[in-house]
C-alpha cells in the first residue's frame, strides 16, 4: 500500500488495501497517508473514522497522515478538531510533526 501511494497509484493502493486480511494499523496508516499525499483528505477522513470503527485506535504516525490529509485538503476545522482529539482523546502529546502539518 505505501509503495504504491509513494509512485503515484493511488488506484494500486486501494486495490491492496480492500484485498488485505486482517489490516492493522500500519496497513491503514499507509492507506491514509497514500490519500493525503494525493489530495484525496475527505476519502483519508473516512478511513481514519473507519478504521476507529474497526477498532483500531491510532498512534501519532496515524495522527501525522491525517493532519496532514486536511492540511493538503484545505480542510482547517477537521484537522483543528483532530488535532485537538490526539491529546486530549487519546493522550498523544503534539510532536513538531503535528505542529507542521498545522501551518
Amino acid at each position: 500500500v505505501n509503495m504504491y501511494g509513494k509512485c503515484g497509484s493511488l488506484e494500486d493502493a486501494w486495490s491492496t488495501f480492500y484485498k488485505m486480511r486482517g489490516r492493522d494499523l500500519v496497513s491503514w496508516s499507509a492507506m491514509i497517508a497514500a490519500c493525503a499525499q494525493h489530495g484525496h483528505g475527505k476519502e483519508a477522513l473516512q478511513l481514519f473514522q473507519q478504521m476507529q470503527l474497526e477498532g483500531m485506535i491510532p498512534d501519532r504516525v496515524t495522527f501525522v497522515n491525517i493532519l496532514s490529509a486536511c492540511s493538503h485538503a484545505g480542510l482547517v476545522e477537521e484537522g483543528y478538531r483532530l488535532f485537538v482529539s490526539m491529546s486530549q482523546d487519546n493522550g498523544i502529546a503534539p510532536s513538531m510533526e503535528h505542529y507542521n502539518c498545522m501551518i
